[in-house]
Protein backbone atom coordinates (compact mmCIF):
# COMPACT_ATOMS: atom_id res chain seq x y z
CA UNK A 1 0.00 0.00 0.00
CA UNK A 2 1.10 3.58 -0.61
CA UNK A 3 0.37 6.79 1.24
CA UNK A 4 -1.86 7.92 -1.63
CA UNK A 5 -4.02 4.81 -1.72
CA UNK A 6 -7.71 5.64 -1.13
CA UNK A 7 -8.62 5.60 2.56
CA UNK A 8 -11.67 3.37 2.11
CA UNK A 9 -9.50 0.43 1.03
CA UNK A 10 -7.67 0.35 4.35
CA UNK A 11 -8.92 -0.89 7.74
CA UNK A 12 -9.84 2.07 9.94
CA UNK A 13 -9.27 2.44 13.69
CA UNK A 14 -10.69 5.04 16.02
CA UNK A 15 -7.91 5.28 18.62
CA UNK A 16 -8.77 7.12 21.83
CA UNK A 17 -5.70 8.54 23.55
CA UNK A 18 -2.76 8.83 21.16
CA UNK A 19 -0.83 11.89 22.29
CA UNK A 20 2.18 10.04 23.71
CA UNK A 21 3.53 6.74 24.96
CA UNK A 22 1.70 3.59 23.92
CA UNK A 23 -1.08 5.43 22.07
CA UNK A 24 1.23 7.48 19.90
CA UNK A 25 3.42 4.45 19.15
CA UNK A 26 0.32 2.42 18.27
CA UNK A 27 -0.82 5.08 15.81
CA UNK A 28 2.60 5.13 14.16
CA UNK A 29 2.73 1.32 13.88
CA UNK A 30 -0.80 1.08 12.50
CA UNK A 31 -0.06 3.68 9.84
CA UNK A 32 3.11 1.81 8.90
CA UNK A 33 0.98 -1.34 8.47
CA UNK A 34 -1.45 0.39 6.13
CA UNK A 35 -4.31 1.36 8.44
CA UNK A 36 -6.36 4.53 8.46
CA UNK A 37 -6.31 6.01 11.95
CA UNK A 38 -8.51 8.60 13.59
CA UNK A 39 -6.59 9.45 16.77
CA UNK A 40 -7.67 11.62 19.67
CA UNK A 41 -5.66 13.90 21.93
CA UNK A 42 -6.75 16.07 24.84
CA UNK A 43 -4.84 19.14 23.66
CA UNK A 44 -2.73 20.33 20.73
CA UNK A 45 -0.02 17.75 20.10
CA UNK A 46 2.94 18.62 17.88
CA UNK A 47 4.19 15.06 17.54
CA UNK A 48 0.87 13.66 16.35
CA UNK A 49 0.36 16.52 13.93
CA UNK A 50 3.87 15.91 12.56
CA UNK A 51 2.89 12.26 12.10
CA UNK A 52 -0.24 13.43 10.27
CA UNK A 53 1.97 15.42 7.89
CA UNK A 54 3.81 12.20 7.06
CA UNK A 55 0.53 10.31 6.50
CA UNK A 56 -1.83 13.02 5.19
CA UNK A 57 -4.36 10.61 3.70
CA UNK A 58 -4.33 8.09 6.53
CA UNK A 59 -4.25 9.96 9.85
CA UNK A 60 -6.93 12.27 11.22
CA UNK A 61 -6.39 14.01 14.56
CA UNK A 62 -9.37 14.86 16.78
CA UNK A 63 -9.53 16.49 20.21
CA UNK A 64 -11.20 14.71 23.12
CA UNK A 65 -10.98 14.60 26.88
CA UNK A 66 -13.02 11.44 27.30
CA UNK A 67 -13.99 12.36 30.87
CA UNK A 68 -15.86 15.39 29.48
CA UNK A 69 -19.29 14.21 28.34
CA UNK A 70 -19.86 17.39 26.31
CA UNK A 71 -16.63 16.83 24.36
CA UNK A 72 -17.59 13.20 23.80
CA UNK A 73 -20.97 14.24 22.43
CA UNK A 74 -19.31 16.79 20.15
CA UNK A 75 -16.88 14.19 18.80
CA UNK A 76 -19.71 11.76 18.17
CA UNK A 77 -21.46 14.46 16.13
CA UNK A 78 -18.34 15.27 14.13
CA UNK A 79 -17.67 11.61 13.33
CA UNK A 80 -21.28 10.50 12.90
CA UNK A 81 -20.83 9.45 9.26
CA UNK A 82 -17.62 7.49 9.83
CA UNK A 83 -17.41 3.70 10.11
CA UNK A 84 -14.61 1.82 11.86
CA UNK A 85 -13.21 -1.67 11.76
CA UNK A 86 -11.77 -1.16 15.24
CA UNK A 87 -12.45 1.11 18.18
CA UNK A 88 -9.65 1.03 20.75
CA UNK A 89 -9.59 3.04 23.98
CA UNK A 90 -6.01 3.50 25.13
CA UNK A 91 -6.38 6.56 27.36
CA UNK A 92 -5.83 6.04 31.07
CA UNK A 93 -4.03 7.44 34.12
CA UNK A 94 -2.53 6.41 37.46
CA UNK A 95 -2.72 8.15 40.82
CA UNK A 96 0.30 10.32 41.60
CA UNK A 97 1.53 8.26 44.56
CA UNK A 98 1.13 4.65 43.50
CA UNK A 99 2.51 3.35 46.81
CA UNK A 100 -0.44 4.72 48.78
CA UNK A 101 -3.12 2.28 49.90
CA UNK A 102 -6.78 2.53 49.02
CA UNK A 103 -7.39 3.93 52.53
CA UNK A 104 -4.78 6.66 52.03
CA UNK A 105 -5.75 8.04 48.63
CA UNK A 106 -7.85 11.18 48.68
CA UNK A 107 -11.47 10.85 47.66
CA UNK A 108 -10.96 13.38 44.88
CA UNK A 109 -8.03 11.52 43.33
CA UNK A 110 -9.73 8.14 43.65
CA UNK A 111 -12.81 9.48 41.87
CA UNK A 112 -10.69 11.05 39.12
CA UNK A 113 -8.72 7.86 38.41
CA UNK A 114 -11.83 5.66 38.54
CA UNK A 115 -13.77 7.94 36.20
CA UNK A 116 -10.87 8.05 33.75
CA UNK A 117 -9.93 4.36 33.78
CA UNK A 118 -13.26 2.59 34.30
CA UNK A 119 -16.26 4.82 33.59
CA UNK A 120 -15.08 6.89 30.63
CA UNK A 121 -13.92 4.00 28.38
CA UNK A 122 -17.38 2.43 28.57
CA UNK A 123 -19.00 5.78 27.78
CA UNK A 124 -16.78 6.03 24.70
CA UNK A 125 -17.76 2.51 23.67
CA UNK A 126 -21.44 3.28 24.14
CA UNK A 127 -21.07 6.42 22.02
CA UNK A 128 -19.32 4.77 19.06
CA UNK A 129 -20.35 1.11 19.13
CA UNK A 130 -22.90 1.54 16.35
CA UNK A 131 -20.17 2.90 14.06
CA UNK A 132 -17.99 -0.20 14.43
CA UNK A 133 -18.68 -2.88 11.84
CA UNK A 134 -20.60 -5.88 13.18
CA UNK A 135 -17.57 -8.09 12.63
CA UNK A 136 -15.15 -5.45 13.89
CA UNK A 137 -13.30 -5.14 17.19
CA UNK A 138 -13.89 -3.00 20.27
CA UNK A 139 -10.90 -2.98 22.60
CA UNK A 140 -9.65 -1.28 25.74
CA UNK A 141 -6.16 -1.01 27.19
CA UNK A 142 -6.37 -2.82 30.50
CA UNK A 143 -3.42 -4.01 32.60
CA UNK A 144 -2.10 -7.19 34.12
CA UNK A 145 -2.53 -5.29 37.38
CA UNK A 146 -6.27 -5.61 36.84
CA UNK A 147 -6.08 -9.38 37.27
CA UNK A 148 -7.51 -10.37 40.66
CA UNK A 149 -6.14 -13.92 40.34
CA UNK A 150 -2.59 -12.66 39.81
CA UNK A 151 -2.64 -10.15 42.66
CA UNK A 152 -0.47 -11.99 45.16
CA UNK A 153 1.89 -9.18 46.22
CA UNK A 154 -0.43 -6.18 46.36
CA UNK A 155 0.82 -2.69 45.61
CA UNK A 156 -0.54 -0.01 43.29
CA UNK A 157 -3.92 -0.53 44.90
CA UNK A 158 -5.78 2.39 43.37
CA UNK A 159 -4.63 1.68 39.82
CA UNK A 160 -5.24 -2.06 40.23
CA UNK A 161 -8.76 -1.44 41.43
CA UNK A 162 -9.69 0.82 38.52
CA UNK A 163 -8.41 -1.70 35.97
CA UNK A 164 -10.22 -4.55 37.70
CA UNK A 165 -13.38 -2.43 37.56
CA UNK A 166 -12.78 -1.77 33.87
CA UNK A 167 -12.48 -5.50 33.24
CA UNK A 168 -15.74 -6.19 35.08
CA UNK A 169 -17.59 -3.50 33.16
CA UNK A 170 -16.35 -4.97 29.88
CA UNK A 171 -17.58 -8.40 30.99
CA UNK A 172 -20.99 -6.87 31.63
CA UNK A 173 -20.91 -5.06 28.28
CA UNK A 174 -20.05 -8.30 26.49
CA UNK A 175 -22.95 -10.07 28.19
CA UNK A 176 -25.35 -7.35 27.06
CA UNK A 177 -24.07 -7.32 23.50
CA UNK A 178 -23.77 -11.03 22.69
CA UNK A 179 -27.27 -11.29 21.19
CA UNK A 180 -27.04 -7.97 19.30
CA UNK A 181 -23.64 -8.41 17.64
CA UNK A 182 -22.55 -12.04 18.10
CA UNK A 183 -19.66 -11.66 15.64
CA UNK A 184 -18.15 -8.66 17.46
CA UNK A 185 -14.65 -9.17 18.85
CA UNK A 186 -14.05 -7.59 22.26
CA UNK A 187 -10.60 -7.21 23.80
CA UNK A 188 -9.05 -6.23 27.10
CA UNK A 189 -5.32 -5.90 26.46
CA UNK A 190 -2.58 -6.09 29.10
CA UNK A 191 0.47 -4.54 27.43
CA UNK A 192 3.06 -5.32 30.09
CA UNK A 193 5.27 -2.97 32.09
CA UNK A 194 6.53 -0.54 29.46
CA UNK A 195 8.86 2.42 29.90
CA UNK A 196 6.50 5.36 29.36
CA UNK A 197 5.39 8.39 31.38
CA UNK A 198 2.71 6.17 32.92
CA UNK A 199 4.80 3.03 33.36
CA UNK A 200 7.88 4.87 34.60
CA UNK A 201 11.53 4.62 33.65
CA UNK A 202 11.92 1.29 35.49
CA UNK A 203 9.58 -0.52 33.11
CA UNK A 204 10.80 -3.89 31.90
CA UNK A 205 10.24 -3.23 28.19
CA UNK A 206 10.61 -0.43 25.66
CA UNK A 207 7.95 0.78 23.24
CA UNK A 208 10.07 -0.50 20.36
CA UNK A 209 9.99 -4.01 21.83
CA UNK A 210 6.30 -4.11 22.66
CA UNK A 211 4.25 -2.06 20.20
CA UNK A 212 4.53 -4.47 17.22
CA UNK A 213 3.26 -7.26 19.49
CA UNK A 214 0.40 -5.13 20.79
CA UNK A 215 -0.79 -4.20 17.31
CA UNK A 216 -0.45 -7.79 16.11
CA UNK A 217 -2.66 -9.02 18.96
CA UNK A 218 -5.33 -6.49 17.95
CA UNK A 219 -5.12 -7.52 14.29
CA UNK A 220 -5.39 -11.24 15.09
CA UNK A 221 -8.23 -10.77 17.57
CA UNK A 222 -10.41 -9.10 14.90
CA UNK A 223 -11.19 -12.55 13.48
CA UNK A 224 -12.25 -14.05 16.85
CA UNK A 225 -15.66 -13.02 18.23
CA UNK A 226 -16.26 -12.63 21.94
CA UNK A 227 -14.40 -11.04 24.85
CA UNK A 228 -10.86 -12.03 25.78
CA UNK A 229 -8.37 -10.65 28.30
CA UNK A 230 -4.98 -11.05 26.59
CA UNK A 231 -1.38 -10.00 27.07
CA UNK A 232 0.81 -8.58 24.30
CA UNK A 233 1.72 -12.06 23.13
CA UNK A 234 -1.94 -13.07 22.75
CA UNK A 235 -1.89 -15.28 25.85
CA UNK A 236 -4.93 -15.33 28.13
CA UNK A 237 -4.61 -13.30 31.35
CA UNK A 238 -6.57 -14.77 34.32
CA UNK A 239 -9.41 -12.59 35.51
Amino acid sequence: MTLNEPRAERPHMLLIGASRGIGFAMAEELLHRGWNVTATVRSTNAALHALSARYPLSLTVEHLDMTDTAQLADLKTRLRYQRYDTLFVNAGIANQNQSETIAEVSTEEFVHVMITNALSPLRVIDAFQAQVTADGLIGVMSSGQGSISNNEKGGKEVYRGTKAALNQYMRSYAARQVLKTPDRALLLLAPGWIRTDLGGEDGAFSLTETIPDIVSVIERKRSRPGLEFLDRFGKVVPW
